[in-house]
This record gives structure tokens, C-alpha cells and sequence, in this order.
């Protein structure tokens, strides 16, 4: 069984291996001397150092009160979620899974041994409550793999306690520094001892050149959203919040931007990758739309006066949103596990390592940028105008369900020429995501009635009334038609043009 524990934490260097005296610091009442522990810890990556390149550790750690495995990731500067599981003789395959995004098929070995002698201090305040705690580490590094390097050093850690606030640590910080103490230089352990026992190559994140033709920035954009897709990885296995929603949206992103650049990028090696592409947002929406019809319409049911709530409504609402949450859960899991998923970020992989530009690509991006741009406008435009048209019911629905799709991918199309293309551009991208908005909300409502037809049906068979269920249905109704009469005013601010 895994733990996650939210770690919040600073590191220093300390020479003379003492700890200054911190019953100073404000709010600190008392030091307390928990005495000292031995900690082994081998710590385990690819032969090519994957995990150490991304900030992510993972070790098998004995000694103290936390003996386990532990992985951790890196959430901003100073704070990392750390997933616990019990002690086993392998790598377990929970953790294992986590880190799939980026070691794929290479195996994990040891590779920096850590013996460390720690000083344990709490830090209390007045009425005997952890602040914090404070560790003076003396540690012995071992390199297992590229040699036998060894290193020796000592640090002083100071981890914040559960709910307390990280400015607590400012402070703390601030005693320190006065004391002589200065900040680590090294981010980890891991990373400190890989440094100092050498023997082998390590993998390091060259800094980029910054972008100058238009293939340049279209690249950038689409490394971003592969990064995104790999690093949520980990989040979604976890049913982190949004997470699901945030990797959708990522390959969105390069989808359209594969469309919006054709130009750019050769379409018969981006076509196959965008049909992957389109596959696993598939994957990802399973369930995932049904979630968030689910919290509108438990909104809206909210909004109604109680007498207007006839029946179990909001039972049978938490059941139908929660039957297939589990299926869900679990198909996803699989596709990130199986070998498509794996097949995709290998083609996105190589796709970047020898990317496929046409004689666009080494253009000027205010040209070439700013065509692709003006176009995927023109398209939504048509779209829009189209809808206007079209007459109420089924057929406008399906054409500003189409404007709405194309309104994303000339949204994308203006965040991937921003940084060439500047003001102009940012500005579309404001326009593009009101105009989504503005249209999704119409879609939304087009889906929550479908969704209350069918939730009246299975009320009716249940012997329930649907009476609730029709008011609800009025109600989207209008929602729609006010989408509707807002449309041509906000579409009129925006189609003088892109301003590119």
C-alpha cells in the first residue's frame, strides 16, 4: 500500500558539521535533541540516468522510522511528493509504474549507495507542537555503477512539519545564513553524490538555443506538450486532480499544431503520430466527460428551489457520475501501461530528435507564423458565420459544435507563434478562448440534456419521478439560447481580423 506525503524542505552545507542555535527563530519555543540514526539508502535509475536528468528519486532505503521505498517528484523549488511503500528485495512494481513515462523499457539498477549518520532535532513551539525538523546529516556516498567513487560531506536539512506555513522556514533560513551556513549548492543527495564520486557520463538538460526560424518555434511548442504528456504521466496513474484533463489538452495541442503548421512539418509523419495522438485523448476522455457533465448538472440542481427537487435526484446524479469512474480509472491505466502509449511517445521521441521540416520551416516565423495563424481564423470565421445561420435546433448545434473545435485549434496555432509573433498574437489567443468559452458552453449544454434524457429514462424505469430532470432540461435549454443571442455580439468585437 502506498503513502504520498507532501515534503517541504531546505538544504545546507555545513563545514563544521554543528547546528547554530535556533530557539531564536520566531516561534520556536523549544529545541529538542532526538538523538541520532543510521540511514542506508541505494538509490536506483536507468545506466543513463533518466530519473536524476527529470529530478525524480527513487531508493530503497533501511534505518529510521520511514524505512521503505520511497520516489519522489519534484513539485516546485524545495517541495517534492514522496510516495512510500514497504520494504522488498525488488523495485516495487507500483513505483516502477510511475517512472514508466520515462525509463520505457530500460531496466533500473543501483546506482549511488548513501550511508548517512543523522543528528535528529525537532523544533517546537510553545505549546510543544512540531514546527519543524532538523537533521545534521553526515553522509558517505558510494558510486555502484561507472566506477567505485566515493565522497563524503555533511549537511544540515530542515523539513518542514505537516501544516505549518513554508514561511517558517524563511526564518529559519535567515538564522542560518547569519550563523555562516550557507545553502546547498546541490538540489539532493542523489544528485550532490553523483556529482562528487563521478566515474561515468552524466545526462544532462543542455540549455536549448533560443528559437529563431519558424520551425524552431513550432518545435518548441511541440517538445512542450510532449514534456507535459510525459510528466503528468505519474499524476494520472495517481488520479492527481485535472491531471487527466491537463495531459488531454497537451495532445490536443500537438495535434493542432501538427494541422495548424503543415507547412512546417511534414503531414506524412505528422498525420500517424496525430492519429495516436487523437487515440489516446480518446482513451483519456473515457469517463472524464461524464465527470464533468456530472458536476454541472449537480450545480444547476443546486441552483433549484427544494420544491422544484422531486425524488433521489442527487443520489441517482452521484451514482450515474460514479458508475463508471472505477472502469475508467482502470482503462487508462492499462493504456498507459500497454505498448501503443509506449509506441507513441517513442515516435514523438524521434519525431523531435529528427524532425521532419519542410522548406517552410527555415522561413522567417513572422511570415510564416503568421500565415498558418490568419488561416486557422479564416477557417473559424466560416464556421461561425455558418452556425449564425444555420437554423435553431440539431443543425446549429452540430455547426458550432464544428466552430468550437476549430476555435481551439486557431487558439493553439496563436500560443505557438506568441513568442515570435508577440502582442498580436497573444491577443488571439485572448479572443480564441473567449470565443471557446462562449461556444462550450453552448456544446455543454447540448450534452447535459442528452445526459438529463437519459438520467429521466433510467429515474422513470426506477418507478422515480422525472419531473426534476425536465425542469433541469428547460433550464439548459435556455442556457444554450442565451449562448445563442451573446454569439453574434462577441463575434462581431472579434472577426475585423487576427491583427497578425
Amino acid at each position: 500500500m502506498a503513502d504520498t506525503k507532501r515534503e517541504i524542505e531546505r538544504k545546507y552545507e555545513s563545514d563544521d558539521g554543528g547546528l547554530p542555535d535556533l530557539t531564536g527563530v520566531a516561534g520556536v519555543a523549544s529545541v529538542v535533541d532526538k538523538g541520532v540514526v543510521e540511514l542506508d539508502a541505494t538509490y536506483y535509475d536507468t545506466p543513463d540516468e533518466r530519473l536524476t536528468a527529470a529530478s525524480i528519486t527513487l531508493r530503497r532505503r533501511t534505518g529510521g522510522a520511514d524505512a521503505g521505498w520511497h520516489l519522489k517528484f519534484p513539485v516546485a523549488t524545495g517541495v517534492r511528493d514522496e510516495i512510500q511503500v514497504p520494504l522488498s528485495d525488488k523495485v516495487p512494481g507500483a513505483l516502477a509504474a510511475l517512472v514508466r513515462s520515462r525509463i520505457r523499457e530500460v531496466a533500473l539498477q543501483p546506482v549511488v549507495r548513501l550511508r548517512t549518520n543523522r543528528s535528529v532535532h525537532d523544533l517546537l513551539d510553545a505549546e510543544g507542537l512540531p514546527l519543524a525538523e532538523v537533521a545534521v546529516d553526515a553522509v558517505r556516498a558510494e558510486r555502484l555503477t561507472a566506477g567505485d567513487g566515493k565522497a563524503e560531506w555533511t549537511e544540515i536539512e530542515v523539513e518542514l512539519a505537516d501544516g505549518r506555513e513554508p514561511a517558517l522556514l524563511d526564518k529559519i533560513d535567515k538564522r542560518l545564513r547569519k550563523a555562516g551556513v550557507r545553502a546547498s549548492a546541490s538540489p539532493s543527495k542523489l544528485a550532490r553524490a553523483l556529482e562528487e564520486t563521478g566515474g561515468g557520463k552524466r545526462r544532462r538538460t543542455k540549455d536549448r538555443a533560443a528559437p529563431v526560424t519558424a520551425g524552431d518555434h513550432v518545435l518548441a511548442y511541440v517538445r512542450a506538450q510532449r514534456d507535459t504528456i510525459v510528466e503528468l504521466d505519474p499524476a494520472v496513474r495517481r488520479d492527481v486532480e485535472d491531471s487527466v484533463h491537463r495531459m488531454r489538452v497537451a495532445t490536443r495541442r500537438m495535434r493542432s499544431t501538427f494541422k495548424s503548421y503543415r507547412q512546417v512539418l511534414d503531414r506524412s509523419v505528422t498525420d500517424p503520430i496525430g492519429e495516436e495522438l487523437k487515440w489516446l485523448a480518446g482513451e483519456l476522455g473515457v469517463g472524464r466527460d461524464q465527470e464533468v457533465l456530472a458536476e454541472r448538472i449537480t450545480g444547476i440542481v443546486g441552483e433549484l428551489p427544494r420544491d422544484l427537487v422531486v425524488g433521489p435526484v442527487r443520489g441517482r446524479l452521484r451514482n450515474w457520475s460514479q458508475s463508471r469512474h472505477g472502469d475508467s480509472r482502470r482503462r487508462i491505466i492499462e493504456v498507459l501501461d500497454g505498448p501503443r502509449h509506449l509506441a507513441l511517445l517513442a515516435s514523438l521521441d524521434a519525431l523531435l530528435a529528427d524532425p521532419p521540416l519542410r522548406a517552410a520551416a527555415a522561413g522567417k516565423p513572422e511570415k510564416v507564423l503568421a500565415k498558418a495563424v490568419t488561416k486557422s481564423f479564416d477557417v473559424v470565421s466560416g464556421l461561425v458565420e455558418e452556425g449564425l445561420r444555420a437554423a435553431p435546433g440539431h443543425e446549429r448545434d452540430v455547426a458550432l459544435h464544428e466552430a468550437r473545435k476549430k476555435t481551439k485549434r486557431a487558439r493553439y496555432a496563436a500560443e505557438a507563434a506568441t513568442p515570435a509573433l508577440g502582442g498580436p498574437a497573444s491577443a488571439m489567443v485572448g479572443s480564441m478562448k473567449q470565443l471557446q468559452n462562449l461556444l462550450g458552453e453552448h456544446q455543454d449544454s447540448v450534452m447535459s440534456r442528452q445526459a438529463l434524457k437519459e438520467l429521466a429514462e433510467q429515474a422513470h424505469a426506477a418507478g422515480e419521478s422525472s419531473f426534476t430532470y425536465g425542469v433541469l432540461h428547460g433550464r439548459e435549454e435556455r442556457r444554450a439560447a442565451t449562448a445563442e443571442e451573446e454569439l453574434p455580439g462577441a463575434w462581431n468585437g472579434m472577426k475585423g481580423g487576427t491583427g497578425i
